[in-house]
């Protein structure tokens, strides 16, 4: 079973980011602490009680014909299109609004579950226009002060009541990998590939596909799940055009995977957009293979090999641990080399190193370069252990975590790598004061 989706909708100023943080349970900044990789942020996994959810927040709608305004209009869109729920928010200080009946008739065309979620209820204002929002028509309300922290806990029952708890899908040994990446990059020939036959159609029949696509593989006797992200949406072709809305399908992929096959396209190099959707499947802690298709176009390709190797390097310095893939989908040239490569990166994903083996390397690493002191004092690290797998988490005992650098973090994950395979597996570092209880 998948996890549901809920969506915010609304004009602008009526508190939806603020909504989206409480729910979320934490800011969400816009520049991501990931060199290189900055985006705008209207998507997140979220929970209440026994539910997981995706969450997505969105620009505020509004009256004018420019075409910063259509192209919120497409993403609400695709928005609703996305969600089980929407959540359509409104000003309690400022009642009704021709941006609030515009968004109305939206909602009422998509046929979806709709909640108006009336923002700022706690202002004295809102007594004078309460019973006004009752005439937008739907069937439920809920007052909140998303300021406050007020009814956020009544309006997630409200939204989740008809939720199910998430299930396995596949068996615990069934490897899942997903193929991510912008439109038109070759995912779906890929996935052909793969397959070795043709067994996604990229349609723009009206509602041909609403999730991503799941397709068994059978490989040396072992049965795999392929998930495809390139299935064509209700007004597909609109959407494709935006891709920055392109990241939403992607996420569920991305959630559900053990292993991400990020596509580039060899003949257009790598724009802005690779780097953000690579920072998606980092965020969520997954292992990563970066293919580059459409080899086969490539002239001088061992030449040429080597630059965009070096490009890959510079452009994705946030993943370099990441393995590469040249090949071509069409042709089906140096097909063969990818599915070696997806295993070997879920099989580091799942390693699990022996505590005595990890502090004999961090204990070498602190002697062969100390960490710089500050205000005369010098971090201190006394034990470490891996505490979980996919990704590889290592608690790490100190005297001070507020004297561990950044600088001094990433030498001591690099260490880590140079002695154990960690390709294409991001490896996380948590930093504990000694005798501070392990989440």
């Amino acid at each position: 079973m998948k996890k549901k989706t809920i969506a915010l909708v609304g004009r602008p100023n009526v508190g939806k980011s603020t909504v989206f943080n409480r729910i979320i349970g934490k800011k969400m900044a816009i520049t991501e602490e990931i060199p290189g990789v900055t985006r705008d942020r209207l998507y997140g996994n979220a929970s209440f009680k026994n539910y997981a959810f995706y969450l997505i927040d969105t620009g505020g709608i509004y009256s004018g014909k420019d075409a910063f305004n259509t192209e919120i209009k497409i993403q609400v869109e695709l928005a609703i299109d996305e969600a089980d729920v929407v959540l359509f928010l409104v000003d309690g200080k400022e009642g009704i609004t021709k941006d609030d009946l515009l968004v109305k008739s939206m909602l009422e065309k998509s046929g979806k579950k709709v909640i108006v979620v009336i923002n700022k209820s706690d202002t004295k204002e809102y007594k004078e226009h309460m019973y006004d929002f009752y005439e937008l028509g739907f069937k439920e309300y809920v007052p909140i002060s998303a300021e406050q922290n007020e009814g956020i806990y009544e309006l997630l029952e409200l939204a989740c009541c008809d939720f199910e708890e998430i299930e396995e899908e596949y068996a615990e040994d069934v490897i899942k990998f997903s193929v991510i990446g912008r439109p038109n990059v070759g995912k779906s020939s890929l996935v052909n590939a793969l397959l070795g036959e043709n067994r996604v159609i990229v349609s723009d029949v009206a509602g041909t596909t609403r999730d991503s696509i799941d397709m068994p593989l059978r490989y040396h006797e072992k049965e795999y799940v392929v998930i495809d992200t390139a299935g064509m949406r209700k007004r597909g072709k609109v959407y494709e055009n935006i891709e920055r809305y392109s990241l939403l399908r992607s996420m569920r992929a991305i959630d559900r995977s053990d292993v991400c096959l990020l596509v580039l396209n060899a003949e257009e190099g790598i724009v802005e957009h690779d780097k953000h959707i690579a920072g998606y499947a980092l965020e969520a802690g997954k292992s990563i293979v970066i293919v580059v298709n459409k080899w086969d176009t490539i002239l001088n390709k061992e030449e040429e090999m080597k630059k965009f190797k070096a490009l890959i390097e510079s452009e994705f310095a946030f993943i370099r641990y990441a393995p590469v893939v040249f090949l071509s989908a069409l042709t089906k040239k140096r097909i063969h080399t990818l599915m070696p490569e997806i295993l070997r990166v879920y099989e580091n994903s799942t390693r699990e190193i022996k505590t005595s083996l990890l502090n004999d390397v961090i204990r070498d690493a602190y002697q062969l370069n100390l960490p710089p002191t500050y205000k005369d004092k010098r971090l201190k690290i006394y034990f470490a252990n891996q505490v979980s797998i996919k990704p590889p988490v290592f608690n790490l005992q100190v005297n001070n975590k507020g004297l561990v650098h950044f600088s001094y973090q990433r030498y001591l994950e690099n260490k880590i790598r140079e002695s154990f395979d960690f390709t294409g597996v991001p490896i996380v570092l948590q930093f504990k004061n000694k005798g501070e209880e392990e989440l």
